[in-house]
């Protein structure tokens, strides 16, 4: 049966960047595979400014509201302010904006993050389907907190009982209440707070919605189906694969590229480490004087993205390294030049390493991340870490960050070589997940049928 009409799917993604890349990613597919699909896609002014140039499917297009905060650098400042302005000051104007949109909405698809959307679509009748951005065990760590409470293991205190293991969370492997979410460390009682009363509404959805490879995370996805109501559909890796041309894990260049591009195409077979710690939360000046000083003696070569500092680390690097401050990511993880990935964890890049067969130095900073360097380091073991300990007062010296850089580029190693087998392994599953009969594949298809679905219900 074909639809009696247009699906309008009005996309509502948090405002940063580890967000609306998923979300928008996800909305390309849905439009690249449906003619019936129409996607609103909601930003703030300020995000409207940043991806508004770029290309996009003919049936998806911009709508704005008002921006939450003056500015990107207060939301670095001050997290918990930037979640709170979120959470208070987005939702009037995006009901106004809903008012005004024809077709009339057929779904709201939104962040958990920004779980208010579900009230919303609940009151005026429009269902929804909630998006979430991290690996579906940290949902289910939140979800699950009575049992870390009465288990005695909340608030985490790393100075005592960090090596303590949690082995009760249904479908998650034992884990250190150190790998935990850093919103369960001791003095964040105020955030973990804010993220419960967050995701408590996701189980009035009607679609629940995964950025994870489901074949990585089968059995927490399905210890909670039993105890959530509606269906759940997994799209990892949810990231821009279907950018990259056949020729993308050898040569990048073209005549406009930048200087990036052609200084990776000179460089010998996974000889270079990318370092990326991503577009949000940063580490100290003196961290960072550690990493480039202990890059540079390692002798590795590296290409550094770093937006914020990269005149200081351009003066610091010698001849060993590039740094530029943007990058296409994933082409660049593609590119046979690269070794290894030195990340600060983010689910998204985490994704794309995986798709690439990278391996990684993990360096994580906050919240989801640390459980993310857990599942690299230990559980898929397809990388190492660089600090033994999380903590960001833990400075990672420069004569250890020389000697891991060392080791792990040293491609001839037995445990390099092992770690490069999984890595492959890993690979091989993430673009299996994409491929025709693919978990992620399948369930693209399943989702847009479910929301058709909805549009002949409502005509």
């Amino acid at each position: 049966m074909e639809p009696m009409g247009r699906c309008h799917v009005v996309a509502l993604p948090y405002p940063g960047r580890g967000h609306i890349n998923p979300m928008m990613n996800l909305c390309n597919l849905l439009a690249s595979r449906s003619d019936h699909l129409l996607i609103t896609f909601v930003v703030t002014e300020e995000w409207l400014g940043f991806i508004g140039s770029e290309p996009k499917p003919a049936n998806i297009r911009f709508r704005t509201i008002p921006n939450v905060l003056p500015s990107e650098l207060v939301r670095a400042a001050d997290m918990l302010s930037f979640v709170e302005a979120t959470l208070t000051k987005m939702e009037e104007p995006f009901e106004q904006l809903l008012d005004r949109l024809e077709p009339p909405p057929t779904i709201i698809m939104t962040d958990v993050c920004i779980s208010w959307a579900i009230e919303v679509g609940n009151r005026r009748n429009i269902p929804v389907a909630a998006l979430w951005p991290m690996p579906v065990s940290v949902f289910s760590f939140i979800y699950h907190f009575d049992l870390l409470v009465q288990n005695q293991h909340y608030p985490v205190d790393l100075s005592e009982r960090g090596n303590e293991r949690v082995d009760y969370i249904p479908g998650i492997s034992s884990i250190r209440l150190a790998d935990l979410p850093t919103i369960f460390y001791k003095n964040k009682q105020n955030f973990l707070n804010q993220v419960i009363k967050i995701i408590s509404p996701v189980s009035k959805s009607q679609f629940f919605l995964f950025t994870t490879i489901f074949e990585l995370e089968a059995e927490v996805i399905n210890a909670l189906r039993p105890k959530l109501p509606m269906p759940m559909y997994s799209f990892g890796p949810l990231i821009p694969h279907f950018t990259l041309g056949d020729n993308a894990s050898n040569h990048m260049s073209t005549p406009n590229d930048t200087d990036y591009h052609k200084w990776l195409d000179s460089q010998p077979q996974g000889s270079i480490l990318y370092i990326s710690m991503g577009s949000y939360l940063s580490v100290s000046s003196t961290q960072m004087d550690e990493i480039a000083a202990g890059l540079h003696a390692s002798g590795v070569k590296y290409l550094w993205v770093e937006r914020g500092e990269a005149s200081r680390l351009k003066e610091a690097r010698g001849d060993t390294g590039m740094v530029v401050p943007w990058c296409d990511q994933l082409k660049v993880l593609s590119h046979s030049s690269i070794g290894g990935f030195w990340s600060h964890c983010g689910w998204n890049s985490t994704m794309e390493s995986v798709f690439a067969g990278v391996p990684m130095l993990t360096f994580p900073i906050l919240m989801d991340q640390v459980t993310i360097s857990k599942f690299i380091v230990e559980d898929w073991r397809i990388g190492w870490r660089v600090k033994r300990e999380w903590g960001m007062e833990n400075l990672a010296r420069r004569e250890e960050i020389t000697d891991i850089v060392r080791r792990f580029m040293d491609l001839e190693s037995p445990e390099r070589q092992e770690m490069s087998r999984r890595a492959r392994e890993l690979q091989v599953i993430s673009r299996q997940a994409i491929a025709e009969g693919g978990s992620s594949e399948d369930n693209v298809n399943a989702f847009i049928r479910d929301i058709l679905r909805l549009t002949r219900t409502r005509s």
